[in-house]
């Protein structure tokens, strides 16, 4: 599989590890310079008990870090999320940049919870007890992008709903995009560059994008490959009416007419950081759908 992506897999290595236990961390970073964690659990639901989210994510965060500064690793790049820096009150005549972060106590989601909470024990962890390792953070929004097999992420799945016309409409939604590939451009640049050493940095690739512009750009570029994406787009109050019925649309009320735009600024004058666009992120990600026949029913 990565391989087929192009990746050169000559020195690459496994060691098993598990965020909720403390055994394989010190032997999956024995001799490392560098620890990229970019492992956090994103369930497409959101589950009983926020704690199967927070828990994880916090504890698995602080593992890495330990186990990074007894290693005497020189720096952790941490994968968060816009969902750290975005979901409490909108600054006023601005986008969101990374000095904006969002308050766990707000209603917020356990997944949104999860990130803000495992990013801000990073930070203190390396006030605390860092012993000279340096961290620096990674706030992507929805990342879509070419998919290499059929374990598809929560972001995703918001294009394979689209290619698939799984929705009677579409929701009027807002979202920030990012292609996985400049996602993983980002990390590398945040990993070698010194400037990167205690600074966060959003990944977003411009402006946010609302699901009926996501699904115009889809009919636009792909043609009859797109001819099940829905053109309808709902009414607000069908979607509150029906999220009484499901959960999945009970997820997305509290979100409508929310616009959420951010600033790359950071990423690209310090990191000189050079997103593709939103629509060649949102076309990749449904071409490699078709390619791997993601989309037959």
């Amino acid at each position: 599989m990565l391989e087929a992506a192009g990746a050169d897999t000559g020195n690459l290595t496994f060691v098993a590890a598990d965020l909720t236990s403390d055994a394989g961390w010190p032997e999956a970073i024995a001799g490392c310079d560098y620890v990229l964690h970019v492992a956090s659990p994103f369930p497409a639901a959101q589950p009983k008990n926020e704690d199967d989210l927070i828990v994880p994510a916090r504890e698995g965060a602080l593992r890495v870090l330990r186990a990074a500064r007894d290693a005497r690793v020189k720096r952790v790049v941490l994968t968060s999320s816009f969902a750290a820096v975005g979901y409490s009150a909108a600054p006023v005549g601005r986008a969101f940049t990374e000095a904006d972060w969002t308050d766990p106590t707000d209603e917020v989601t356990a997944y949104v919870k999860s990130k803000t909470i495992a990013e801000r024990a990073a930070w203190d962890f390396i006030d605390a007890e860092g012993d000279g390792l340096e961290l620096a953070v990674i706030n992507p929004v929805g990342i879509l992008g070419p998919v290499l097999g059929a374990e598809l992420s929560t972001s995703v799945q918001l294009a394979v709903t689209l290619m698939k016309g799984a929705m009677p409409g579409i929701p009027q939604l807002s979202f920030g995009i990012v292609d996985v590939r400049d996602v993983a451009d980002l990390h590398l640049r945040a990993m070698t560059n010194p400037a990167a050493s205690g600074q966060r940095f959003l990944a977003i690739s411009g402006e946010v994008m609302t699901m009926p512009q996501m699904a115009a750009v889809l009919r636009a570029r792909l043609g009859d490959a797109a001819s099940r994406v829905p053109t309808r787009v709902l009414p607000n109050w069908l979607v509150r009416v029906g999220g009484i019925l499901s959960p999945q649309l009970r997820e997305l009320v509290p979100q409508l007419g929310k616009v959420k735009n951010a600033s790359n600024a950071k990423a690209r004058e310090v990191l000189g950081w050079e997103p593709r666009s939103n629509e060649d992120a949102i076309v990749a990600t449904a071409e490699s759908l078709i390619a791997l026949n993601l989309l037959d029913d």
